[in-house]
């Protein structure tokens, strides 16, 4: 029964997760039991233990007496959040190219051709499941061989967050010129060639670019 349980609040964390991500549910968004109870089809016991998970993740938040919400967006806390992801994550792709082998070099080249072929966008022109799994996969293979799990556990957490604003930013900034493609091929290039410095430096301006677009966006 436990083992039932425990699949049974994946799924719908799964559900949830995907959904905040793909804008799905909108930040701020109240995650109220009742009517997740009848969205998943789904006990509160599981929305009990799913819920929490999603705070711990910073997809969240809870609040005293108004129970929880989808993670409110920005412009102050999305700066904060590209500060720091900047600053974690540049870490852990030092760190990783460091001491990353062959095998490593194989799967982030591997990761970045998946990233590569797979659309954006769905019809709806919302941010596609299957991308954003590419995408996460491709940043998450770069930092695959840091020796530090907490700092790669940091930083998956805060591009976690991240991927709530990018899908705010491709509503915002759709028609703005960008070679995401091209970002993501020199990210990979430089880890490959073993240039820590020219990787940090194209994953640095990846990051604050879909920043940058965001906020012109939001002023727009």
């Amino acid at each position: 029964m436990a083992r039932a349980t425990g699949t049974r609040a994946d799924e719908i964390h799964a559900r949830l997760r995907a959904d905040i991500l793909g804008g799905m549910l909108a930040p701020g968004e109240k995650l109220a039991f009742g009517q997740l109870q009848t969205r998943y089809d789904v006990s509160t016991g599981v929305l009990r233990e799913v819920l929490p998970r999603l705070v711990e993740q910073g997809l969240a938040v809870s609040e005293a007496q108004l129970g929880f919400r989808v993670v409110p967006v920005s412009v102050p806390d999305l700066l904060e959040l590209t500060e720091t992801r900047v600053f974690v994550e540049s870490e852990a792709l030092r760190r990783s190219i460091a001491y990353g082998d062959v095998e490593w070099e194989s799967a982030v080249l591997a990761a970045r051709h998946k990233l590569s072929r797979t659309a954006p966008t769905d019809a709806d022109g919302r941010v596609s499941d299957a991308w954003l799994s590419a995408h996460s996969g491709f940043h998450r293979t770069l930092l695959a061989a840091c020796p530090n799990s907490r700092l790669v556990h940091i930083a998956e957490s805060l591009r976690d967050v991240s991927e709530v604003y990018r899908c705010w930013s491709i509503r915002s900034t759709r028609s703005a010129a960008r070679d995401v493609d091209g970002e993501h091929e020199r990210i990979a290039a430089a880890a490959v060639d073993r240039d820590a410095d020219r990787a940090v430096d194209e994953l640095r301006r990846h990051i604050e670019l879909t920043t940058d677009l965001l906020i012109a966006g939001a002023g727009a």
